[in-house]
Order: structure tokens, then sequence, then C-alpha cells
């Protein structure tokens, strides 16, 4: 079984971190066989172990159940995952774990997967919620150490690279060119590099016997690499049941389920059930349509942006639907926006105090206001967002008082404060896109041109990532162009 320490020479994350900072900082003098860097090729990286127990006999062997239908499989794009061997009828039960199967870590009293371990719970209490995936990979670390792990079987199968932004080479990261998503990257590299620090002052005078770990160093590699392979692969699902009858929210490792892939449009989901009061949990995946022969077995991660899906998963969705773009609500930056639309005399920088008092009830002014506001998405435009520039461009008061909240901030309600406030707040938006799309320093064309060269994975994902956000960028400046150019239409048949 591989240990936490080792020889393999990598400094990535320290890179990635060193880049976005411009640290001064030494770089890693130490590396462990755990250290972690992307695949710079588009190939499946390897397993932890080059000859892996069977999954699907391990789960059978506890107690599990496997439809004889489902098999494991090889996909280019994706890696392993789930296929059915022949048609699968929409209902059928496909993977049941029992409770002893599924890894967790629970924090508090009574929550499984605790073990006991004083010093490895106190240690995940320092880990902020936002990385929940963490604590439960301290858990992966110390089993991934323990000889005659149980969950070896299972551990062994895992990734042994994950294709995650934390371990882009410097150069990749740049490529991202989107500032929320760097700023996200940076920030779990520092919360690595720093949680490595705080490992060694907690464990470095711990007897074998004590020690969570086994007495072996674990760096911020190492760290990383758990904490990809639980926000990849880790379920959010019902914990220890509380004493007002609802559950816990528990994160868990699922063996084998966590194979099948993400889809939108899923063909399985997962279950859970439980009889009595007593009874152990159950995890299961039923077929939620028929599954014809060859096809994948797939389930919906989320309504996620592209930027969770690269953070925690490695990968990019093309035309993700519920993809977006972060801004943020500065009035300096909205009256040049207004301006270059041609709207006349915004106020965004200095509003009325009636308009005031409508930002603070959106949580866009006050002590500790949200400024991040988004384009794109199924709002197209962010319905906090909206409403401020529809209360902002109009100077009737009594006409937005006819209206609540929930009204202006709906794109579905047309016009609420007339053609003229909507078209003014439109023009707006789409001047947004144009300083938005301004800012990334390379055209779409020139990205799709990169794309056909001999290029690595990470830089491969990279460009995939930036064109989704310009062709998403483009997207919402047709639709409000479409908009616009509809209620200019309707204004001119009335007049």
């Amino acid at each position: 079984m591989p240990i936490l320490t080792g020889s393999t020479p990598t400094k990535t994350l320290f890179m990635a971190t060193q880049f976005l900072t411009k640290s001064t900082k030494p770089s890693l003098t130490h590396f462990r066989q755990l250290s972690c860097t992307a695949s710079t090729t588009s190939s499946y990286p390897q397993r932890l172990e080059p000859n892996p127990p069977d999954l699907i006999n391990w789960v059978k062997k506890q107690g599990g159940f496997v439809h004889p239908s489902v098999r494991i499989s090889e996909n280019g794009q994706f890696g392993l995952g789930l296929v059915a061997s022949d048609d699968i009828a929409s209902g059928s039960y496909l993977i049941g774990l029992p409770d002893h199967v599924p890894l967790r870590f629970g924090l508090s009293d009574g929550d499984c997967g605790a073990d006991g371990d004083s010093v490895l719970v106190n240690v995940a209490r320092k880990v902020p919620e936002e990385l929940w995936a963490m604590r439960l990979g301290l858990k992966l670390l110390q089993e991934r150490a323990r000889v005659g792990s149980f969950w070896w079987p299972y551990i062994s199968n895992l990734p042994e690279t994950y294709t995650v932004p934390i371990f882009f080479p410097g150069e990749d990261i740049k490529n991202l060119q989107y500032a929320p998503l760097l700023y996200q990257v940076n920030k779990r590299c520092r919360f690595l590099l720093d949680f490595e620090k705080e490992l060694e002052r907690v464990l470095g005078n711990l007897d074998s016997n004590d020690h969570p770990f086994g007495s072996q160093d674990v760096d911020a590699s190492s760290l990383g690499w758990a904490m990809s392979a639980v926000s990849s692969r880790a379920f959010r699902l019902y914990g220890k049941k509380l004493q007002d009858g609802t559950h816990s929210n528990a994160p868990m490792m699922l063996p084998l389920i966590d194979m099948c892939n993400h889809s939108f449009s899923p063909n399985a989901e997962i279950v859970q059930e439980q009889g009595d009061a007593n009874a152990k949990m159950l995890v299961k995946v039923v077929a939620g349509t028929d599954i014809k022969q060859d096809d994948a077995l797939v389930l919906n991660y989320g309504c996620l942006n592209n930027d969770l899906f690269l953070l925690d998963y490695g990968f990019v969705i093309p035309s993700n639907p519920y993809d977006c773009i972060e801004l943020r609500y500065d009035g300096a930056l909205l009256d040049a926006a207004s301006m270059a639309a041609g709207v006349s005399s915004p106020n965004f920088s200095t509003p009325a105090p009636w308009q005031q008092d409508i930002l603070l009830k959106l949580d866009l002014d006050g002590e500790s206001p949200l400024l991040k506001v988004s384009l794109g998405g199924p709002e197209l435009v962010e319905g906090r967002l909206l409403a401020a520039l529809r209360v902002l461009l109009e100077r009737d008061v009594e006409k937005v008082q006819n209206h609540d909240l929930d009204t202006l901030k709906s794109l579905s309600v047309e016009a609420p404060l007339g053609i003229p406030n909507e078209v003014a707040v439109l023009r707006t938006c789409i001047a947004l896109c144009v300083i938005a799309l301004e800012h990334f320093p390379t055209k779409l064309m020139e990205d799709e041109s990169l794309l056909k060269k001999d290029i690595s994975g990470t830089a491969e994902l990279a460009i995939q990532f930036r064109i989704q956000k310009k062709s998403l960028i483009i997207d919402v400046m047709r639709d409000l162009t479409r908009r616009v150019k509809l209620l200019s239409s309707q204004e001119s048949a009335v007049s």
C-alpha cells in the first residue's frame, strides 16, 4: 500500500500559489509519494494501484448489490465510468451500498466515521465550512495510510492525479483569464499551504499511536489530492438522525456509485432508504429512465456553473445553461456602462435616499453588502442587479412604489417601469457584457485556433473554460439585444 511519504518531485501546487500571488516564499523542499499533479495529457490518469481489486466484486462481498448489467468501462473523455452491458428498464435497482460501505467522517458526537479519533476531529474542525471536502479528505488520507484499511480496495481504484486548477502549472492558471476563478484557485492553494504548516504544528510531537497518519508526513500536495478526490467524488446525503426527526447533512464517498459521470439529463438517481428507527441506511442508485445497452450511467451532480465544475471536478460543460459571469456591483462602473450605452445622466454613484433604501433591501448597500452579481444562467440578469438597474434608472418614485421587489427582480415581467426604462436597463447590461469581454486578453477566435495545436491537457482545459465564458457573454448580449429590438418596435408601434 502506498504511504504518505516518498520521492515524487512535484511543486505544482506551490507554483500555482506563487504565480498568483507573486509570493517570495521558498519552494517546498520535501517531496512525498502522495504528491499530486494534474495530468499533462488528455488521457485518463492512472489509479493509485496499477492493478487494483475489482470494485464490483468488493461491493458484493460487503453485502452490496450491483445489477448484473452494470460494468466498469473507460471513456476517453471522462475516464472510468459505469455503463450498461445490456438494456436496463426504468426503475431498476442498479447499485446498493449497505451502511458500512460509504466513507464518511463526522465531527460531532455520534456521527458515523469519527472513530473516536479526537486528534483528527480537532484538526478537521480547523477547516472552514466552505472547504468541507478537506474534512472528509483527512479521513481519506488516514485510510490511505492505514495498512489493511477496510476501504483500501476502494481507495486503490482512485486516480493518482486530478486535473483541477490547484494542480495546474502556473502558465495554465494564467490562461484561465477569469478573475473570480483565479481568486478561488489562489484561496485554495493558500489554504493548503497554511494547513500543511498547521498539521506540522499539531502533529509534530505525537507518538505513532496517537498520530492519525501513522507518523507519516502530509504535505500540501497530499492534502490537495485528498481534497480533490472528495470534491470530485463525494455526495452530500442524509447523515445522523437528529432529535427533531430530520437528518444532518453528511458528505460521503460512495464506492462504485461515484463512477457514474455527470449529465444535466441523468438516467439514474441516488436514493436513500431507511426502515424502522433502528435500521441502517441504505444508499441506492435507481434507473430513472430506460437505459440502452452501452449507455453510460449518469447522475446530475447539481445545477452548477463552470467555475465549480472545473474547481471541484476538473472538467468544463460546453453550453452549460447554469454558467454565468460574476461582476462586482459598483456605482462608477454602472455609470460608465450606462453612458457608453447612450443613457443620459445615470446616477448609480449618487442614488437618491429612496433609491438607496431599495438598494439596502437588495443587499447592495449598507454595512456588509453582497456586491457580487451575475449575468447569464437561468435568470440571464441576476434579479438583484436587474431590480437595482430598473430603480436607479427611474426618477418617478410613485411608479417604482407601485411594484414589489419580486416584480422588479424578474426579467419575465416585461418593462414594469415602462419601455424607455427597460431599454435603458438592457442597454446598460449589454455594455457591462462588452466591458467584461474586453477584460479577456485574447479573442474567442484566437482561443479556438489554440485548441487545434498540440497542447497539454491542463492548457486545453484552461482554454475551454475561457471559451465558454466568452461564448456565454456573447450569448447574453444577443439575447438582450433581441429584447431591446422587440421593445423598441413595440414603442414605435404605440407612438
